[in-house]
């Protein structure tokens, strides 16, 4: 069976804390890759943090045997739910720091008895997973360590925010409370003087980001639960409302199978169409969401929310006829 480039530096890491002459032609054979192969998962090694050292009188590579954890106690699910996370999710999933959790898992993964490295890599060459699209964040691990720094020394930030309807960049002082990814994209929630109240930042949207000497007293009552509420994604607009919604047979078990909401509440009809009903606060997330089905849903209340869905219908309609959608 072909070794996946994971598992095959997953056994030169292997062999390299083993023992101490591991030539490249050593390395070659034992994989049955060309040198150039080799060379590429040396560097990626080494760019992971991995450090191999290369002796000139023996030709030979190793690693220092304290680098890597002792062995440890794990199951073949424990085992297999870490590195499915590792090696699987994080590159679908805007995480930062994405290096080092690669080489977290290796170093698990270096240290399970051979049995269950073994099913594990196995395991993992029959799975995939299908990623979602994802928000472009340049130079996430950087910003995610500045951000996460001043909110556990409570230090104001300074940001250069790009408004995209506008087409412009801002710049504002802000009090950051806390870091969450939602929906494709990471935000950044805390106070600013350009808003009342708690507001949610996006991460890819941050140009410039300065730590401030100037530190801030915290709002003892924010609790990210409660900011969240009843909010449809993460943006809470201060009113509650109940949403019931007719999605087509077609559609009915698909939307009924995924717990969209925590008030969430299913009805099958005759036909085999569901009723669905949400205590949401805000229409704009839930907008968005519903018109993603077209023509296989009907708002049934509020009515305010039926007009909202159709009157971006009929703009959608006059985009689509080359016509303005004001006219």
């Amino acid at each position: 069976m072909k070794t996946s480039r994971v598992g095959r530096m997953v056994q030169i890491i292997t062999a390299l804390q083993c023992t101490q002459n591991n030539r490249l032609r050593d390395l070659v054979e034992m994989h049955r890759v060309t040198r150039r192969t080799i060379f590429r998962d040396l560097e990626e090694l080494k760019k992971n943090g991995v450090p191999y050292q290369y002796n000139a009188k023996t030709h030979s590579y190793s690693i220092n045997p304290g680098f890597f954890l002792p062995p440890i106690n794990l199951n073949h699910k424990e085992a297999m739910s870490l590195l499915l996370l590792a090696y699987k999710v994080r590159n679908h999933l805007n995480i930062p720091f994405k290096n080092a959790v690669l080489l977290a898992a290796m170093k698990v993964e270096n240290n399970l008895p051979t049995e269950i490295r073994q099913y594990c890599g196995a395991a993992l060459q029959n799975i995939s997973i299908k990623p979602n699209p994802q928000a472009r964040i340049d130079l996430l691990d950087g910003l995610f360590t500045q951000l996460q720094e001043a909110i556990l020394k409570k230090q104001m930030v300074r940001i250069r925010y790009y408004l995209p309807r506008e087409r412009t960049a801002i710049v504002f002082d802000l009090s950051p409370y806390h870091l969450m990814y939602c929906g494709h994209t990471w935000y950044v929630l805390g106070k600013s003087g350009a808003r009342n109240g708690v507001s949610a930042f996006r991460l890819n949207r941050i140009k410039e980001l300065t730590t401030l000497e100037k530190c801030f007293i915290q709002d003892e009552q924010f609790d990210i639960r409660e900011y969240l509420g009843r909010a449809w994604s993460m943006i809470p607009e201060g009113r509650l409302y109940h949403i019931k919604l007719r999605f087509l047979p077609e559609v009915a078990h698909d939307v009924a199978e995924v717990q969209w909401h925590s008030t969430q509440i299913v009805t099958f009809e005759n036909d085999g169409s569901a009723i669905v009903e949400f205590r949401v606060d805000g229409l704009n997330e839930i907008t968005w969401w519903i018109l993603g089905y077209g023509d296989q849903v009907q708002v049934l209340s509020p009515k305010i929310l039926q007009e909202k869905i159709i009157e971006i219908a009929r703009k959608t309609v006059r985009i689509n006829e080359g016509k303005s959608p004001s006219t």
